[in-house]
């Protein structure tokens, strides 16, 4: 009997063996294959982008100058600076050039890499003289090409998460195909590959991956630690790549408190991340030459009030916060606390800077065809109707936990990453649905967390539950729904969008601005080196990338000079005399001014939001009858005293006209 126990014994030991091998098999076949798949999904992703990019612009055929006119105003201004800092004799003399800047702005010297917020082409330009890169590929190709990169990193953590949050690397095809067919509202790389978001949301993106992992409850303390270096990298990385990150930060911090209020995660974790922020914050802050926009965060303010209410009373915080506002400077948040008094009603602004932000499409509503596309492609049914169910089983185990105690673990409430994705896609949602711009920090995660709720098993088994179902195993019908539905959206728009995508990779484009190549080609022959344009913003930027003056303003008008320099240099369309405008221009020390039809002749499909518009109502011109002047842009056109006697027409084409502002007034009757 004995001996019998002891085979029997020995047989039930082996066959645990090899159970457990199969499954460390079956786990690491599922892990290498999942892996894989994510990977080729954003090499894919960035070869598509690149095709793309060729096609619209025809990069390989284009001299020079015409491939830069394709990185339009801020990004214009943005890739300047690299190609400048490429062009210095070292690393160091760059840095020297764009840290003492009075090449860009008439009468002002700037520290262009904190103005201007430009680490990530400092970055760049760094790696390809590192690397060598100089005999292997053009400037601008390694510029796009690490931009293009950093996309399928983007693609590849959003999969991973979903892939995290689900348990299924379907999920993760699932959020690439929704990510790709959507990418309309997902991103703005296809048409301005330089802007900061591209660069920083890649990292913001590992960072929620990081999160996700940090936490799930069954992670093993070296995976957490893993978890939170990541994270804390990565969160370095997006402050350092753009210079509204603490905002959405900020997004991020308030969804993590909102987890620990219903104590559905451990307060430590959440403790750890907070300092993981202040560190960041502080780091970016000196790395940023003492940046004051940070010490304004709102962030910073939340972090503070989450960890000193916890140890002084309430009104000696109080009295902390309004002190620790008196060392920050009062214009850092002036302009941004007015624009969200006119966004929302709260007070009537003639100012013509906040009008102009107001009236640009960033920062309005998104229109009825957004909802429309992401219903098309069954993304908003699908999430609203994912988020419901995260909510309802949210409340369901506050509830019970608070009244007995008594949990399922089936319940996907019960998940505190499950529960923050839910807060993160709510509160990023609002804000898209004020500020069409954020719409881009949205929808991604809205790809990602749909498709985590269209394929996670026991999503689809916390809504049987509710139902009670008998007559099939509960079990079973959600790992079928779970494979199933997935498969048939996936087929669905592989069938409807496929041919779309392959359709735009064939079409050849045409992408030429004859006027703007003209008009460059002239101000580089004609125009001495050391000559001050006045012009709008984007063009601005066009003009310092393309030759290389000195420009009156540009589109990155993020402090207060550079705002009421731009609305003075914008008078030349409003209605005031020829000797303002030229009291206007010379004070900047301007040497040439370009006339665009495009603003002067503005039919907007918004009457009130064009430039002229807002010019007149800034000026208190609203009423033809109120002011004794023509409109600038068209009075000098027509050549007759006065505005012969400040101003020279030496270029015009169809799109720009050109004035020489006279240095000796000649007067002519």
């Amino acid at each position: 009997l004995h001996y019998l126990k002891a085979v029997t014994f020995a047989e039930i030991q082996t066959h645990n063996t090899i159970s457990s091998a199969k499954y460390i098999f079956s786990c690491f076949t599922l892990i290498f294959f999942g892996s894989w798949a994510a990977i080729a999904s954003g090499m894919m992703y960035a070869v598509y982008l690149s095709t793309f990019h060729e096609r619209k612009f025809w990069f390989s055929n284009r001299q020079d100058l015409e491939r830069e006119i394709s990185f339009q105003a801020d990004s214009g201004l943005y890739y300047y600076y690299y190609k400048k800092m490429l062009q210095a004799g070292s690393i160091q003399e760059g840095l020297f050039e764009l840290m003492h800047d009075n090449k860009t702005l008439s009468m002002r010297t700037l520290n262009s890499v904190q103005q201007i917020h430009l680490y990530p082409e400092v970055f760049a330009s760094i790696l390809y003289r590192v690397t060598g890169s100089q005999e292997v590929i053009d400037p601008v190709y390694f510029y796009i090409g690490i931009i293009f990169g950093l996309q399928a990193v983007y693609v590849t953590a959003l999969y991973i998460t979903s892939w995290m949050l689900s348990g299924t690397w379907m999920a993760g095809m699932l959020t690439v195909v929704w990510y790709i067919i959507n990418r309309t509202d997902t991103t703005r790389v296809e048409y301005a590959i330089p802007l900061r978001e591209n660069w920083a949301l890649p990292y913001f993106a590992l960072e929620v991956a990081a999160l996700t992992s940090y936490l799930k409850i069954n992670i093993n303390s070296t995976m957490e630690m893993f978890s939170y270096l990541l994270m804390s990298a990565s969160t370095f990385a997006f402050i350092m790549m753009w210079e509204i990150s603490h905002y959405v930060l900020f997004v991020q911090a308030i969804s993590l408190f909102l987890v620990d209020c219903l104590d559905l995660v451990q307060t430590r974790k959440v403790t750890d991340v907070y300092r993981m922020y202040l560190v960041c914050l502080g780091l970016g802050y000196f790395l940023q030459f003492r940046n004051s926009a940070l010490l304004a965060s709102p962030l910073l303010s939340f972090l503070g009030a989450s960890q000193l209410a916890k140890y002084i009373q309430v009104f000696k915080f109080i009295i902390y916060i309004l002190n620790t506002q008196k060392m920050i400077p009062e214009e850092e948040n002036e302009h941004i606390l007015k624009f969200f008094e006119a966004k929302f009603d709260l007070n009537t602004t003639r100012d013509f800077n906040t009008n102009l932000l107001l009236c640009q499409e960033t920062f309005q509503s998104p229109s009825q065809d957004f909802f429309i596309r992401l219903t098309h492609t069954c993304l908003l049914p699908f999430c609203v109707t994912a988020l419901l169910i995260c909510l309802f089983s949210t409340f369901e185990v506050v509830f019970k936990k608070f009244c007995d105690g008594s949990l399922e673990n089936t319940m996907i409430g019960q998940r505190p990453e499950v529960v923050y994705h839910m807060f993160h896609t709510v509160l990023f949602g609002s804000l898209a649905l004020m500020f069409q711009g954020l719409k881009y920090l949205w929808t991604p995660y809205a790809c990602m967390f749909t498709a985590f709720g269209v394929c996670a098993p026991q999503l689809w088994l916390t809504v049987f539950k509710w139902f009670r179902l008998k007559t099939i195993p509960p079990v079973f019908l959600a790992l079928m729904l779970s494979t199933a539905v997935p498969t048939i959206i996936g087929f669905s728009m592989w069938r409807d969008f496929f041919p779309e995508v392959m359709d735009e990779l064939s079409e050849l484009q045409e992408f030429y601005d004859t006027d703007t190549v003209e008009l460059m080609n002239w101000i580089r022959k004609q125009t001495p080196t050391a000559a001050v344009l006045a012009g709008s913003m984007q063009l601005m930027g066009t003009v310092k990338l393309c030759t290389g003056r000195t420009v009156t303003t540009h589109p990155l008008y993020s402090d207060k000079d550079l705002r009421k320099r731009t609305e003075e240099i914008y008078q030349v369309y409003s209605r005031r005399s020829a000797e303002d405008i030229y009291m206007i221009l010379t004070s900047y020390k301007t040497n040439y001014v370009v006339v665009e039809e495009g603003i002067c002749n503005e039919m907007g499909p918004v009457k009130g939001c064009r430039v002229k518009d807002l010019l007149d109502v800034a000026n208190g011109h609203v009423s033809i009858l109120k002011t004794l002047f023509g409109r600038f842009c068209h009075e000098i056109k027509l050549d007759y005293s006065p505005y012969v006697n400040y101003f020279t027409r030496v270029y015009w084409n169809r799109s720009y006209h050109v004035y020489k502002v006279n240095t000796l007034i000649s007067f002519q009757y």
